[in-house]
């Protein structure tokens, strides 16, 4: 079973609507409030990293089953700049920007399955998931 849906991130008020979004989502396939608050919160930072670093792109969020563990797959895909050092850009407090340098290795640490590809001057695509 798979339900799917693509968010523009174009703008800060689309970065509020991915959040409201990805809570509504979790909420409907049975999430608890910590890990609705954990997805979120990493929802959030890639969503703001999409913007800010990737020059704006979209979210893939689909609703995915496989026997009867259900769970929720962000896709987070820019065509920006890429990042040249995914390794380093895992670390945490590493920005290529002015912030904390939390949002990438925090968005991994949050989220039950991370995966990321990059290519230089081609774009980004993160891939995040949590399970109930």
């Amino acid at each position: 079973m798979t339900k799917a849906e693509t968010l523009p991130i174009r703008s800060g008020d689309d970065v509020v609507r991915v959040r409201q979004r990805v809570r509504t989502l979790c909420i409907e396939i049975g999430l608890g409030l910590v890990d609705q608050t954990k997805f979120v919160t990493a929802a959030s930072e890639l969503a703001r990293n999409t913007l800010d670093y990737g020059g704006g792109g979209d979210v893939r969020a689909e609703v995915v089953q496989t026997g009867t563990r259900k769970g929720l797959r962000l896709t987070f895909e820019d065509e920006g700049p890429g990042i040249a050092d995914i390794e380093q850009a895992l670390t945490d407090h590493f920005t290529s920007g002015g912030g904390l340098g939390l949002g990438l290795g925090g968005a991994k640490r949050l989220s039950n399955e991370f995966h990321i590809e990059s290519t230089p001057g081609v774009g980004t695509r993160v891939t995040v998931v949590r399970w109930k």
